[in-house]
């Protein structure tokens, strides 16, 4: 496994697209040069055209998923809130073991910032999994509404900004391009 001598911590954010886009992009960079990248994709069950393309160029890119397929986290009742809960915490505690254990060289937990403001993972919890990263290896996280306490402990802050959306001139999500 290559290393880095200094890893850094990423953050693509904001209420623009291409956050999980810009993370796959460094991904697919990232694997093409013989790094291993684990990507934990939260809040997404549904088919994603990111997942099928990670399954080509494995090893060296593999993308982790723990949340059974249901709708979109304001449409749900308490019990299926309670049992995704515990599904991000399984993925919580995978991502932290994967850091403690450097099982690989970049690890992006794409929309963490969305479980985080759905209290699904705690502040403290995200805090102490960028304390426990090696300083060797590369963490990006993505997702809107990222704490003061995190982006200070970030190394690059991206925010994309809408300046203009098709969504808006009611043009849907298209498969290839959003999905």
């Amino acid at each position: 496994m290559t290393a880095f001598k200094k890893g850094c911590v990423q953050i693509y954010t904001g209420n623009g697209k291409g956050k999980t886009t810009a993370a796959v992009g460094l991904a697919v960079r990232a694997a093409g040069n013989g790094l291993k990248v684990y990507m934990v994709q939260f809040l997404k069950s549904d088919f994603t055209g990111e997942v099928e393309s990670a399954k080509k160029l494995e090893p060296n890119f593999k993308i982790f998923r723990f949340e059974k397929r249901r709708g979109f986290f304001w449409t749900l009742n308490e019990e299926e809130k309670k049992e995704l809960k515990e599904e991000i915490q399984e993925a919580y505690r995978f991502c932290f073991k994967v850091l403690k254990e450097r099982q690989c060289d970049i690890l992006i937990m794409d929309e963490i910032m969305g479980a985080l403001s759905n209290e699904l993972v705690s502040k403290e919890q995200m805090l102490e999994l960028i304390d426990v990263r090696p300083e060797d290896m590369e963490l990006i996280l993505t997702g809107r509404n990222v704490p003061e306490e995190i982006l200070e402990k970030a190394d690059l802050i991206t925010e994309m900004k809408d300046i203009k959306h098709y969504f808006s001139e009611g043009i849907k999500a298209r498969e290839g391009i959003e999905y």
